[in-house]
């Protein structure tokens, strides 16, 4: 992983950061996405290069296809290749379809589904010349059994893992692999407004009786990303203490 140049969206703060973070103690040098707080993504870039890894953080909208477009041409040029893409960005805007608003709709496709296709569609073109990439797309187990109150989230995360299906089988020929993993309840932000009830319950459904962690997402993908992996594509892994199954 030394030297490797990882791209992780959405990586100010909770399950992106830790990746970020997690690659960079792997010798990974650090591109990160992120759309509102300039304080963290700064804290991000200096617990980075404390680490002694590079980091560049980029304020920008991930629906936006040009801005995207630019921001990918931007970390080519200045570190000189793309080896990983970490699609992580995603937020979620949970109510009934009966009360859901265009809007709700909309916000959530565009940043959970568009901003996948935006931001592997600008990074995939380097990694097919260089004939090498991993990509890894973070969806949900939403996206595998629905949810309710989730129509627009569970819609976006499916979305996803057909996408990490296709394009998998469609660049396999260049020494590319591309795999999904279905997050259960992480302890987030996302998480954080539970009340106290609300995580009982939820305990009580999964098998191994805790929310994960974000090093727990992070270590396996990292794993994904290595050489040790370099068989696996097309794979949604759920990680979620079997609550899916």
């Amino acid at each position: 992983m030394e030297n490797k140049v990882a791209i992780v969206t959405g990586a100010s703060r909770g399950i992106g950061r830790a990746i970020a973070l997690e690659l960079a103690r792997s010798g990974c040098r650090i591109a990160f996405n992120y759309l509102s707080s300039d304080d963290q993504a700064n804290a991000l870039s200096k617990e980075i290069k404390e680490l002694g890894a590079e980091a560049v953080g980029y304020k920008v909208d991930i629906k936006n296809y040009a801005a995207v477009n630019e921001m990918v041409r931007n970390i080519k040029t200045s570190f000189g290749s793309i080896d990983f893409l970490v699609n992580n960005a995603g937020i979620n805007r949970d109510t009934s379809l009966l009360t859901m608003t265009e809007e709700d709709w909309d916000e959530v496709i565009g940043i959970n589904l568009k901003g996948v296709f935006n931001c592997t569609r600008s990074a995939i073109y380097t990694m097919m010349k260089q004939k090498k990439g991993r990509i890894i797309n973070i969806t949900s187990i939403s996206g595998l059994i629905g949810q309710r109150g989730q129509v627009n989230y569970a819609s976006s995360k499916a979305g996803i893992i057909g996408f990490t299906k296709s394009l998998a089988r469609e660049i396999a020929p260049l020494n590319m692999t591309v795999n999904a993993l279905a997050l259960g309840y992480i302890d987030t932000d996302m998480t954080s407004h539970l009340s106290e009830m609300q995580k009982k319950k939820a305990y009580e459904k999964i098998p191994l009786g805790r929310f994960g962690s974000v090093q727990d997402v992070a270590r396996i993908t990292a794993f994904l990303l290595s050489d040790a992996a370099a068989y696996i594509t097309g794979q949604v892994i759920a990680v979620d203490g079997g609550i899916a199954m």
